[in-house]
């Protein structure tokens, strides 16, 4: 039987960790409690909570399932800067295990990746049995950014298309499943988010140099885009289109068709038990001295 004392702080801890998303979706700076949301915006995102929620909780079964059969599961997401890649990974890992669900994000290739095999620094980012790896930008980057920003020769752009269906068909035959995701946005769309950037010093960090040359580029990048989407296309992991001027409508869109696309299903788990506290006569617990104690300043 539980205590209403250890109910309410079991749902003040439940209340708490959705606070999380409240708090990356509401910026306390320019609301004044819920003055500034309209009654129809208000419940457009509680409609939004109600279904990320029960999403997320399809994402856990999801988890169990790929642990239980040794599934690999490989996410790729591309689109361009400020498409809002980054927003949905967070929302699909947000209540996964990290040991399991783990997001590659590299950096730019180092003087000796730039001499290896192109592929070669993705191999070791992919999953075991049992694991789920979303890469934020992967080896599509040579189709996109070099392309643009004129990093790798013609003949290296050739050999990629030569031969990334060949090696995305060897991790399929191998187990690996392949998801591949292009976040869409409009010319205008892409302008006020980095607007939005420029002007919020909690998201400047989020431009670079190469971001604001990107914004002068559009139309190269939308011929590589358009190119890579046509020479990539293959049965075995084709490319799927993401609407993602609504972020939120675009994370449940992506997170709902992901799920679709694997056949997992409910996991049955023993029942668990929570043991009972074991209580000691010899037990005598130490002072934590002052001196390590964080001051309580809130």
């Amino acid at each position: 039987m539980i205590s209403q004392d250890r109910q309410r702080r079991f749902e003040a801890d439940l209340i708490d960790s959705y606070d999380e998303e409240l708090e990356m979706e509401v910026d306390d700076r320019l609301l004044d409690g819920e003055s500034a949301l309209s009654e129809e915006a208000r419940e457009s995102r509680k409609v939004y909570f109600r279904e990320l929620f029960r999403l997320q909780g399809e994402l856990v079964k999801l988890q169990d399932w790929v642990v239980n059969t040794g599934h690999r599961l490989v996410v790729i997401f591309e689109g361009r800067d400020a498409a809002g890649k980054g927003g949905a990974i967070k929302r699909i890992t947000q209540r996964l295990n990290p040991r399991v669900c783990r997001v590659a994000a590299l950096p730019a290739p180092n003087n000796r990746e730039r001499t290896q095999w192109y592929f070669q620094r993705y191999v070791s980012h992919l999953p075991a049995g049992g694991e789920i790896v979303l890469f934020d930008r992967s080896w599509y980057n040579r189709a996109g950014v070099e392309r643009v920003m004129n990093f790798c020769s013609d003949d290296e752009y050739e050999e990629f298309f030569r031969s990334v269906p060949e090696f995305e068909k060897m991790l399929v035959r191998s187990g690996v499943q392949i998801l591949k995701y292009w976040f869409s946005i409009t010319d205008d769309e892409q302008e006020v988010r980095f607007q939005a950037r420029i002007e919020d010093p909690l998201k400047q960090w989020k431009l670079s140099p190469m971001d604001l040359e990107s914004r002068r580029r559009w139309e190269a990048y939308t011929v590589a885009k358009e190119v890579m989407l046509q020479r990539s296309h293959i049965p075995e992991a084709p490319w799927w289109v993401v609407q993602a001027v609504d972020k939120k409508r675009a994370r449940l869109n992506c997170i709902h068709h992901l799920l679709a696309q694997v056949p997992y299903h409910d996991i049955e788990h023993a029942p668990i038990d929570l043991p009972a506290r074991v209580y000691n006569d010899d037990y005598l617990r130490q002072p934590v001295p002052e001196s390590m104690i964080v001051p309580e300043i809130y």
